[in-house]
């Protein structure tokens, strides 16, 4: 994903990052995206956090500033662990259906603190690193999609309990979706950079 991004002209891709940010933030579509949990969790909030990694040209010296004091990309990548854990939580889509102010915190904090460090912090990552983030995301993504499934009582107060269990089981499909396409690339040894050399 990084490696089809990177192709893209910087002005075409923040272009693409606020426009997408402008068409989600619409009332109209986003009050379709937040009836149902799914479309919540699973589209809203990830396109988020896509369009903040676009609009990364556009704050390119806040970048050069942390590549300055954050060498690694640690820092950065557990900014975005932390907020992206922070937005699966229960109680925080609650929050953001019910106080408009939690709405506004989350169209700032995913693109800002989850999309942009993910896009400036993730290619200087080592490979140890980025094997543990990986396995964070898996662990995180099956332990919430367990909980919601598991939980005995609606555990979002805005949506009913079939959808709290469609939610459960896409988080769990993902996880294992994303443990597959690592242990390819780990065995198979694929790289996006070096396909393209060859």
């Amino acid at each position: 994903m990084a490696e089809i991004l990177n192709l893209i002209p910087s002005f075409r891709r923040i272009a693409m990052g606020a426009g997408l940010f402008l068409v989600l933030a619409a009332p109209s579509l986003r009050e379709v995206l937040e009836q149902d949990m799914t479309r919540h969790m699973l589209i809203q909030l990830p396109f988020l956090v896509l369009a903040g990694w676009l609009l990364i040209p556009a704050a390119a010296a806040s970048c050069r500033f942390v590549v300055i004091w954050d060498r690694f990309g640690i820092a950065g990548i557990l900014t975005a662990n932390l907020a992206a854990a922070y937005w699966m939580l229960p109680r925080s889509l609650d929050n953001a259906i019910a106080l408009p102010v939690f709405e506004i915190a989350k169209f700032i904090s995913l693109p800002l603190l989850v999309g942009v460090p993910l896009g400036c912090c993730w290619p200087r990552m080592p490979m140890l690193g980025k094997g543990f983030v990986m396995a964070n995301v898996v662990s995180m993504l099956g332990i919430a999609g367990w909980l919601y499934l598991a939980a005995p009582v609606r555990v979002c107060v805005f949506y009913l309990s079939d959808q709290q269990e469609a939610v459960g089981r896409l988080l769990l499909c993902l996880a294992g979706a994303i443990s597959l396409a690592v242990l390819f690339c780990a065995f198979v040894g694929f790289r996006p950079s070096a396909a393209r050399t060859a």
